[in-house]
């Protein structure tokens, strides 16, 4: 069953474009050897880690977003954890919370008919006027 997944992984700051570009097509290609889709590729660059991992404190960000099922993901995870430039990765499916946005969009987009109008009573602001000039102003009290 083919599912869609977010494969998150950082890449350690020392390594240079060209062998990141590397790795990140091998990654790709074992997806797409055992039979899954990588939808996307995100490269996010360089940023710094909230905490310091493997002695580093900041790293390159890249976002695959894969469709495959769980063995393909398994392997991938696999790869990743074995791979040295790697300093950290996170896979989550995305499948599910797709679903659960398509079905509130589809619920936002019924539109309930308005209601019958009736007749509206005149606003209480108007009537106040009104009625202040029929009843007799009280004399103001002093408080003490």
């Amino acid at each position: 069953m083919s599912r869609v997944y977010e494969v998150m992984f950082i890449i350690r700051p020392d390594v240079d474009d060209d062998e990141a570009e590397k790795l990140i097509t091998g990654f790709t290609s074992t997806v797409t050897s055992h039979g899954g889709v990588v939808k996307s590729v995100e490269k996010l660059g360089r940023r710094k880690l909230a905490y310091t991992v493997r002695k580093f404190n900041d790293g390159n960000y890249v976002l695959l977003t894969i469709e495959a099922d769980g063995a393909v993901v398994l392997e991938l995870e696999r790869r990743l954890r074995v791979t040295e430039p790697v300093i950290k990765f996170i896979t989550v499916r995305v499948d599910e919370e797709e679903k659960r946005l398509a079905k509130v969009k589809a619920a936002r987009g019924v539109r309930r008919k308005p209601a019958e109008s009736t007749p509206a009573a005149p606003p209480a602001a108007a009537a106040a006027p009104e009625a202040a000039a029929a009843e007799p102003a009280e004399p103001a009290r002093a408080s003490a």
